[in-house]
């Protein structure tokens, strides 16, 4: 693994994030379009950069878990990255114009964890102990690589393309849901734009906690009591522009919404 590489890699989507400008993708950088561990390594690279800064980790997000986003991203796997507190927008408040480069709206279950998960080899049952409650949640999903041009190697080193995350303000114990039944619909600007359910995530978003929580454990950061988890879309993902209003109805989990500043606003 060339760290040379790697630095540089991580310093470009360092710069298209503060600027808020576009940039060339980085698995140029790093000689491949599939060295999933250089992306890791420059995805940690990164957030390690943000934690000695000042900032909080908050949980995780997990990625590519619906076929409806596989298909338009073209890829077939999951991936996982880093939330922080910062980028928590509270339900129902605008984002400031101009925080993301290339945002889009996903309809997703957040889960909030009350115990760790460090077994290192988890089942549904490990994770079902270890959820306090769920939210629903809207994923403000963003991409620095210019025009989405990304290959997983791409997404991976972009913190999976994390941008913000929108949270609902109503907990609801696990014990009262199935969450494979959870019906997701999202309006923008009043009108339907992505429809999904619970089971398009890896088949239950229990299932994607199993996997995030083995692959942290692998990786030597496991998740603990305390985190957020954004299990990942229910349904495709929806491209927003300035002075659009986002929500998502997760039935019967509950609603939440946003709307993206305007311009100049």
């Amino acid at each position: 693994m060339d760290r040379s590489s790697i630095a540089e890699a991580a310093r470009r989507l360092r710069v298209a994030a503060a600027t808020g400008k576009q940039c060339a993708p980085v698995r140029h950088l790093l000689g491949s379009d599939t060295d999933i561990e250089a992306a890791y390594a420059v995805q940690q690279a990164n957030v390690a950069l943000a934690v000695a800064g000042g900032r909080r980790a908050s949980g995780h997000k997990i990625g590519l878990t619906s076929p409806a986003v596989q298909e338009q991203l073209g890829f077939g796997q999951p991936v996982s990255g880093v939330l922080f507190a910062d980028t928590c927008v509270p339900d129902g408040l605008d984002i400031p114009a101009g925080r993301l480069v290339q945002p889009r709206a996903e309809g997703e279950i957040a889960v909030v964890l009350e115990g760790d998960l460090d077994k290192g080899t988890h089942t549904v049952v490990d994770i079902i102990g270890a959820v306090a409650y769920v939210l629903p949640a809207l994923e403000i999903v963003d991409s620095r690589s210019a025009h989405w041009d990304i290959t997983i190697v791409d997404m991976v080193a972009d913190n999976a393309c994390s941008g913000l995350y929108v949270l609902g303000s109503r907990p609801v114990p696990l014990s009262a849901l199935d969450l494979r039944d959870v019906d997701m619909r999202i309006t923008l600007n009043g009108t339907t734009a992505s429809i999904g359910r619970g089971s398009a995530c890896l088949g239950n978003p229990l299932n994607a906690l199993v996997w995030l929580a083995d692959a942290l454990c692998e990786r030597g950061t496991p998740l603990g009591a305390g985190d957020c988890i954004m299990t990942g879309s229910l349904g495709s993902m929806v491209p927003l522009s300035p002075g659009d209003e986002i929500r998502a109805v997760l039935n019967p989990i509950g609603t939440v919404s946003t709307r993206l500043g305007a311009a100049g606003g």
